[in-house]
């Protein structure tokens, strides 16, 4: 989206952990522009949840999700140049940033749904860190300084 994260964060934080009623409702009375784009995306990981339960047969209860997780990241950076005067030259930046919305269902008591059930969330698995081996290291002796070689003048 052309906004700046900065400025899509300030609407992302407004509907984090909410209901996804409560955060649809948010959205529609937000006077943010970008509101308005992130109602869509949300409305898209709605239905992404629909199609779950319905087409592919995972057990998904549309009416206890919540907003999990919400992010907007720096995307790539548009730089534009504006005249200025004396013939000077002024750069600036437009921001454009990726916006992602996770939805997860949460159940009567409260806790969260395992990882099966959560909706449109990409896990990473982290490989674990493997510890570096010490070697010592032998200090290297100087570099030795080559001997010059004088060349013989022929002497007539």
């Amino acid at each position: 989206m052309r906004v700046s994260p900065q400025k899509a964060r300030l609407v992302l934080d407004l509907i984090r952990g909410r209901r996804v009623e409560e955060a649809r409702n948010t959205l529609a009375f937000t006077k943010k522009r970008v509101a308005a784009t992130v109602g869509k995306l949300l409305q898209s990981a709605i239905d992404n949840a629909n199609f779950l339960s319905s087409e592919k047969g995972l057990d998904v209860d549309v009416d206890n999700l919540y907003v999990k997780h919400v992010a907007a990241n720096d995307g790539p950076r548009m730089k534009r140049v504006r005249p200025a005067p004396m013939g000077r030259a002024y750069r600036y930046v437009r921001r454009i940033s990726h916006l992602e919305i996770v939805l997860s269902e949460r159940h009567k008591n409260g806790a969260d749904a395992d990882a099966a059930h959560t909706v449109g969330e990409a896990t990473k698995a982290a490989a674990p860190a493997k510890p570096k081996a010490r070697t010592k290291t032998k200090a290297k002796a100087p570099a030795k300084k080559k001997a010059v070689a004088k060349k013989a003048t022929a002497k007539k």
